[in-house]
C-alpha cells in the first residue's frame, strides 16, 4: 500500500532562498534608518524613524551655531569638494545596489536553469518508468526479448536521471523526497519486476521453472501491492515536480520584489545625486557670481582711472582673499597714479621754467652777437667772423633743441579732439611749410578721409616728409605718399629716394636726440621721429622702416579706422 507523506512534504512550505535572504537584509536597512534633521528658522534638531518622532532638545542651539559658524569659515574649495564626495557616495551606493541586484539575478538564472534540468528529467523518469512498465508486461504476454530490451534500457537511463538530478538539488526537502523516490524505485524494481523478469526467463526451461513463473506471478501481482509501490512513485514525481514549481513562483516573486525595491532605490538615490549636483551648482553660482560681478565692476573703475574704490566682502574664502587684494592694489595705485600725477605737474612746471629761464639768456646772447656784428663788422677779422656765424648756430640749435623738447613732453599731454581730416589736403599744408622745399619733387597719392586727431596726423607728415627731405643728397629729391587700406585700418607710407639708413640704425633714429650724423656738419635736433614715435605708440599703432644704404627709405605707419 502506498505511504502519504504529503504530511512529511508540505507542498507550501519552502525555505527562503539564500541569495534573497542576502539581498533583503542590504536593501532594507536603507528604507528603515533613523536619520536627524535641523530645522534652520526654528533653530531645532529632530531625531526620525519610521515608527516614531523623537524631540533632540539638548544642545540643539550649540549644534545650530556650530553648523551656522562651520559654514562662514568653509571655502568655496570645501563646498565644491564635499558636494562632489556626497554625489560619488551616492553613486557608489547606487552601483553596489545593481551590483547586488545583478548576482541574484545571475544566481536565479543558475536556479531556473538547474529547476529546467529537474524538471525534464523528471519527465523523462516518468515516461521511463511507463516504459518499464509497458516492456515488462509485452514480455510477459508475449515473450519477445525486445520488450526486455526496452524494459533495461529505460531502467538503466533511470538510475542515471537519479544521479543526475541528486547533483542539481540543493533544498534539502527536495532531496529526503528525491530519496524516498529511489527508496520507491529500488523497492519497485528489486522486489517485483526483476524477480518477474527472471522467473519469465527461466520459464521457457522447464516445467518446473514455468510452475515458479506462475507462482512468483500470483505472489507479486494478484496481491496489488506492485501497483500500490508503482502509484505511490508517480505520486512523489508529481508531488516533486509540484513543489520545484511552487519554488520557482517564489524566486520568481523574491526577485521581482528585489527589482523593484532596487529600482526605487536606484531611483532615490541618482534623484537625490541629480538635485544634490543642482543645488551645489545653484549655491555655487549665487555664491560666486554676485562677488565676481562686484569684482568686475571695480576692475573696470580701475582700468577707466577711478582708482579710489574699495569693496566690501566679509567672507573668509578665496573670492574674500581676492577681494582683499583688489583692494590693496586699488590703494597702491591711487597712490602710484596721484605720485605719478604730482610728479607730471611738476615735470611739466620744470620744463615751462627751463624753457623760460634758457630763452633768456640765449636772447641776450644772440642780441650780444648781433649788436657786435653790426657795430664792429669791419673790425673783425675773417677768423672772428667765422667764430661769431659759429655762436649764431649754436644758439639757434639750442634754441630748437628747446622747443622740440617742450613738444615732445607735451606730445600726449593735450586733449586733442576727434574730426575729419581730408589727408591730402593735410599732407600739402605740412609740405607748404616746410622750409627748403624749392627742387624737391613731393608726390601725394589719393588718400582717404579720417576721423582722427588733426594735430597729431599734421605732426606725423610734417616730421616724416621732413626727415626724408633733410636726409637727401640727391640732386633731385623725390618723396612719395601713399596709403593702402586694410580691413581696420589704413597702412601710410612715405618713401624717399634718399641716402638709405644701415639695418642697425632702424630702432635707434626713433630715440630722442639720436642722429646719425655729427650736429656740427648737419643741423638736426633728433626730437622729430621721437615725436612721431610717441604719437604712434599712444594710438597702440605700428611704425616700421625699410632701407639700405643707397637705396632710399620707406617709413610705414598704420592708423586704425576706428
Amino acid at each position: 500500500m502506498a505511504r502519504d507523506r504529503s504530511a512529511r512534504y508540505p507542498l507550501n512550505h519552502h525555505p527562503r532562498p539564500q541569495a534573497f535572504t542576502s539581498a533583503h537584509s542590504y536593501i532594507g536597512p536603507l528604507f528603515t534608518s533613523s536619520y536627524s534633521e535641523i530645522d534652520v528658522c526654528t533653530g531645532t534638531n529632530t531625531a526620525r524613524t519610521a515608527a516614531k518622532t523623537v524631540p533632540d532638545n539638548s544642545g540643539r542651539w550649540v549644534l545650530y551655531s556650530f553648523f551656522i559658524r562651520l559654514a562662514g569659515t568653509m571655502k568655496i574649495s570645501h563646498y565644491i569638494f564635499l558636494g562632489f564626495v556626497s554625489i560619488l557616495i551616492l553613486f557608489s551606493i547606487t552601483t553596489f545596489v545593481n551590483f547586488s541586484l545583478s548576482n541574484a539575478v545571475m544566481e536565479n538564472n543558475d536556479y531556473f536553469t538547474r529547476s529546467t534540468n529537474l524538471v525534464r528529467n523528471s519527465s523523462r523518469f516518468q515516461r521511463n518508468l511507463l516504459t518499464m512498465v509497458n516492456g515488462l508486461r509485452g514480455y510477459l504476454l508475449t515473450g519477445e526479448h525486445s520488450f526486455v530490451e526496452a524494459y533495461d534500457t529505460a531502467n538503466i537511463e533511470n538510475t542515471q536521471i537519479l544521479k543526475e538530478m541528486e547533483g542539481l538539488i540543493t533544498d534539502s526537502a527536495q532531496r529526503r523526497m528525491l530519496n524516498h523516490i529511489k527508496e520507491l524505485n529500488d523497492q519497485w524494481t528489486e522486489e517485483y519486476t526483476d524477480p518477474l523478469k527472471q522467473a519469465k526467463m527461466s520459464a521457457d526451461i522447464s516445467r518446473e521453472h514455468l510452475d515458479t513463473f506462475n507462482r512468483v506471478y500470483k505472489e507479486k501481482f494478484a496481491s496489488g501491492h506492485e501497483r500500490s509501490i508503482q502509484t505511490a512513485l508517480q505520486q512523489q514525481f508529481k508531488a516533486f515536480s509540484s513543489s520545484e514549481y511552487t519554488m520557482r513562483d517564489v524566486r520568481k516573486q523574491e526577485l521581482a520584489a528585489s527589482v523593484t525595491r532596487t529600482n526605487r532605490l536606484s531611483l532615490l538615490l541618482t534623484s537625490t545625486s541629480i538635485i544634490l549636483g543642482l543645488f551645489i551648482i545653484i549655491f555655487v553660482t549665487l555664491k560666486i557670481s554676485r562677488r565676481i560681478r562686484v569684482m568686475t565692476d571695480m576692475a573696470n573703475n580701475i582700468a577707466s582711472g577711478h582708482y579710489d574704490v574699495t569693496i566690501s566682502d566679509l567672507g573668509k574664502d578665496e573670492l574674500s582673499a581676492l577681494g582683499n587684494a583688489l583692494n590693496h592694489m586699488a590703494r597702491q595705485l591711487s597712490g602710484n597714479i596721484a605720485l605719478l600725477k604730482r610728479s607730471n605737474a611738476e615735470l611739466d612746471q620744470f620744463a615751462q621754467i627751463v624753457s623760460h629761464d634758457l630763452k633768456g639768456p640765449l636772447r641776450g646772447i644772440s642780441n650780444v652777437v648781433t649788436w657786435i656784428d653790426e657795430d664792429h663788422q669791419e673790425e673783425l677779422t675773417p677768423k672772428m667772423t667765422e667764430y661769431m656765424e659759429l655762436i649764431k648756430g649754436r644758439v639757434h640749435r639750442a634754441e630748437n633743441l628747446i622747443e622740440g623738447l617742450l613738444s615732445y613732453a607735451k606730445a600726449d599731454k593735450e586733449e586733442i579732439e576727434k574730426e575729419e581730416v581730408y589727408l591730402n589736403a593735410l599732407v600739402k599744408e605740412a609740405v607748404d611749410n616746410l622750409p627748403d622745399t624749392g627742387n624737391v619733387q613731393v608726390e601725394i597719392g589719393d588718400l582717404p578721409v579720417v576721423h582722427a586727431e588733426r594735430l597729431w596726423l599734421f605732426q606725423i607728415f610734417s616730421n616724416l616728409i621732413s626727415n626724408a627731405i633733410k636726409h637727401n643728397d640727391k640732386p633731385f629729391p623725390t618723396v612719395k605718399v601713399y596709403c593702402k587700406e586694410q580691413p581696420d585700418h589704413y597702412e601710410f607710407f612715405i618713401e624717399d629716394n634718399g641716402n638709405g639708413i644701415e639695418q642697425h640704425y632702424h630702432k635707434r633714429i626713433f630715440i630722442i636726440f639720436q642722429t646719425l650724423k655729427d650736429r656740427d656738419s648737419f643741423e638736426s635736433t633728433g626730437v622729430g621721429l621721437a615725436i612721431v614715435k610717441k604719437i604712434i605708440d599712444l594710438k597702440k599703432q605700428q611704425i616700421n622702416v625699410s632701407s639700405s644704404p643707397g637705396k632710399g627709405s620707406v617709413f610705414s605707419f598704420t592708423w586704425s579706422k576706428e
